[in-house]
């Protein structure tokens, strides 16, 4: 796929074979799980970075000819565009080729948290369990994000970091692509300190946990309460004995002038 296509009247464009329909076009999610996404200092390009939890689905076809693994990332209370935060792995058992979808990329929301490398590991975990022989095809890398040099050091870092070969043609590193690579030779590794996947009982003590410090903050909130109510009734008890005071001393120096007055 190129980013200038060419037009519907050249010989390129009539030539072409015709797209191949790919099945299971219909398929979602079967099997969820939880990550939690750690909280890290606020990022110059991605802006803040709290604790958060984000929901990992997948779900897995397989016949004679194709295999396809299906993942997606679901934000609570957050809606994104249907391009984001997908990744499809699809095997083809003919050519014994693995490829990747969909052809615009991997587009993570949030960014920097680690869940595209996350994916991209399950993604060749899964691979490597099964058709560890089996190749992943090369690719040109899309040349607008090397249009910045930041986006383009951290897409080839990604692409590196999971044993990804990748290569240009220029020296002005624009025309990119990445080699063809074995799926046994790739690596399955993601940052788990950005990322980890939290089981149902591990939730569970989570949730218990929030729960006994919650009620531990509640005892502490109505210590705090009562000293707060005793000090007020003190502080009450004092200004009505200081003004008490106030008023006999002002009793006694009106009687001593009055006294004084009369001789």
């Amino acid at each position: 796929m190129t980013d200038n296509p060419t037009s519907p009247d050249t010989p390129a464009e009539q030539e072409a074979p015709p797209a191949v329909e790919l099945p299971w076009a219909d398929v979602h999610v079967e099997h969820q799980k939880m990550l939690r996404l750690a909280p890290l200092q606020t990022d110059r390009n991605t802006g803040g970075r709290p604790l958060r939890f984000v929901e990992f689905g997948y779900a897995e076809r397989h016949d004679k000819e194709r295999s396809l693994m299906r993942m997606t990332i679901t934000l609570p209370g957050q809606r994104v565009r249907k391009e984001q935060n997908h990744l499809d792995v699809w095997v083809d058992h003919v050519d014994k080729t693995v490829g990747f979808g969909p052809d615009s990329g991997l587009q993570i929301e949030p960014m920097n948290r680690g869940i595209g490398r996350f994916m991209a590991a399950h993604a060749i975990n899964w691979a490597k369990k099964r058709w560890s022989g089996y190749t992943v095809e090369g690719s040109d890398l899309n040349n607008k994000d090397a249009l910045n040099e930041d986006t383009r050091l951290r897409r080839d870092h990604f692409l590196k970091s999971h044993g990804f070969e990748v290569v240009y043609a220029d020296a002005q590193h624009l025309k990119g692509s990445v080699k063809d690579a074995r799926v046994g030779d790739l690596k399955a590794d993601w940052n788990r300190e950005k990322l980890q996947v939290v089981e149902i009982i591990e939730a569970a003590h989570m949730l218990q946990q929030a729960e006994h410090n919650l009620a531990e903050q509640e005892v502490k909130l109505k210590k705090h309460e009562e000293k707060v109510s005793k000090y007020m009734r003190e502080d009450a008890a004092l200004r009505f004995t200081i003004t008490c005071l106030v008023a006999f001393a002002m009793f006694q120096a009106g009687l001593l002038i009055w006294i004084a007055t009369q001789r």
